[in-house]
């Protein structure tokens, strides 16, 4: 199979099938649709609903162009991800859920930059289900977005994705139906390059997640709950507040604000152990670890830290940054750190704590000589010493979006509506907000304008962006923290055409409407 090929569902689903609802937000509904043409986009004529340009389609010539063009090692690695319900042991508590391959985390997939990855995604769900690779900047018609990129694959039936990992980086891959990722099915994707230069010595990846499937409230009830009753507002109302509280709602114990998720987890785990049977990272002293970090979680932030050890920060969401040393970081939903520790000697404490609730927090070891391992309520002094911020990072050079006055602006604002019982993107959710119009080629600016008083951990697909004005100082990323009542505005080159989802990486919001498309004209 040829890189630039487009595989379809084994089921005999049509990958261009897109529901009412996505031809409505397309601009497709009552159009003339041509299908793929010289220019590779379907034409639209001008019935109800039809847009004045083109719209690319995932599977037009030029997306299979874009793919072609990068650079490629020629090998191909090849794997399977069964998809599945399991029994699943968090370590002396063995829970039922979905997981791939019947393990939590699933299978680490392991490649070099240029290299092409094939996956077979089997269903054995009850449910329809798909794979999204979340922060990479793959080909459109890979990106896992059912009835946006592709039919969401049916129970019994395959799907073979298969892209060029265009960028190294820590990278992740999960369902994109549903509350499925509140659930066991998530996995590392690790995009090596053979040619960094060696500054650690041991690598291990840390995935970090909030667990209730199978312990607590299953997700898809606690989605009807929020659906139902919203979320608890404590007597206010806080519909329609404008932005006169701006820099008011975050402090230096709460940097992510005072109301940061609307689920409390019975458990938080660590490469899917939880606290009482943590995963043990055995090391000798004075040697430098690289530690992969992924935020897998559905609704909590963390702030990490590791016990005796400072934190050397060298990349976010997967990009090199220049190396800033700090005690602790919060990881918002979707985001990575990667950072490296020069272990000291001794049995010292690994802690994600979700930041903002009383939820037990997540643990894990480091061990580098003979001692007792730190109680599972440790808590390390390093989370109250220097945390990083977003101002901290700088792009490596090489990294770095050049200066340029963006070609476009989009204002892309965050809303809650009825009390949390829907989140909206500028105001109406996901099938009823316009798409976000861009072409390719240009510099495009995103206003993220958060109107609510929960921070959103906003995630574009197929893309990084740079952090504009202060914030970061042009730090590359996938996915970022839009803080209560505040506004960030990044910036993007838009040259992956397609159809890209731009959303709340909080499972609960998204799926009440948080979400909208970056939409490529030809």
């Amino acid at each position: 199979m040829s890189s630039s090929s487009s595989p379809r569902p084994s089921d005999g689903g049509s990958a261009r099938h897109l529901s009412r609802r996505r031809l409505l937000q397309l601009g497709l509904a009552g159009s003339a649709v041509v299908g793929a043409g010289a220019a590779g986009s379907w034409l639209l004529g001008d019935g109800l609903g039809a847009r004045a340009a083109a719209v690319v389609d995932p599977h037009a010539p030029i997306v299979g162009a874009t793919e072609t063009s990068r650079y490629s090692t020629g090998r191909v690695v090849k794997r399977t991800l069964h998809a599945a319900p399991a029994s699943i042991d968090l370590g002396g508590s063995t829970t039922r859920t979905s997981a791939f391959n019947d393990q939590v985390p699933g299978p680490e997939l392991r490649l070099n930059v240029g290299d092409e990855l094939r996956v077979r995604l089997v269903n054995g769900l009850p449910d329809p289900t798909t794979v999204h690779w979340h922060g990479s900047a793959l080909r459109n018609d890979m990106d896992g977005v059912p009835d946006l990129t592709m039919s969401p694959v049916a129970p019994g039936g395959h799907f073979d994705y298969s892209f060029i990992a265009p960028d190294p980086g820590t990278y992740w891959y999960h369902p994109h139906v549903g509350v499925q990722l509140d659930t066991g099915l998530q996995g590392a994707l690790i995009v090596e390059d053979p040619n960094e230069k060696a500054y650690y010595d041991d690598e291990v990846v840390l995935v970090l997640d909030d667990w209730t499937d199978g312990m607590g409230e299953a997700p898809a009830d606690i989605l009807a709950r929020l659906g139902r009753d919203g979320m608890d507002m404590g007597g206010m109302d806080m519909d329609g507040m404008d932005m006169d509280m701006e820099g008011m709602m975050t402090t230096e114990a709460e940097p992510l604000g005072s109301d940061t998720g609307d689920v409390a987890y019975p458990a938080h785990v660590i490469n899917g152990q939880l606290p009482q049977a943590p995963v043990t990272v055995d090391a000798r002293p004075g040697r430098r670890i690289r530690f992969r970090l992924i935020n897998a979680g559905s609704d909590t932030a963390y702030r990490f830290a590791i016990g005796g050890h400072r934190l050397t920060v060298t990349h976010a969401d997967g990009f090199e940054v220049r190396p800033v040393e700090v005690d602790t970081l919060i990881l918002g939903m979707g985001e990575r750190y990667d950072v490296v520790v020069t272990t000291a000697d001794g049995v010292f404490p690994i802690v994600a704590v979700p930041e903002g609730k009383d939820d037990p927090a997540g643990a894990a070891v480091l061990k580098t000589s003979s001692g007792s391992a730190p109680v599972s309520s440790a808590r390390p002094r390093e989370l109250s010493g220097r945390m990083l911020a977003y101002a901290d990072l700088a792009p490596v050079d090489a990294l770095a979006l050049p200066s340029r006055t963006p070609d476009r602006e989009l204002d892309v604002t965050l809303q809650m509506i009825d009390g949390g019982r829907r989140w909206y993107i500028n105001g109406a959710g996901y099938g009823d907000n316009d798409p976000l119009d861009v072409r390719a080629g240009e510099r495009v600016r995103l206003n993220l304008r958060n109107q609510t008083m929960m921070f959103h951990p906003m995630h574009l697909h197929g893309h990084t962006f740079a952090l504009a004005g202060s914030a970061g100082s042009g730090v590359r990323k996938d996915t970022v923290n839009v803080l209560p009542m505040q506004s960030l505005p990044v910036d993007l080159e838009a040259v992956n055409p397609g159809q890209w989802l731009l959303h709340c990486h909080n499972t609960y919001h998204h799926e009440l409407g948080m979400m909208a498309v970056l939409s490529y004209l030809a």
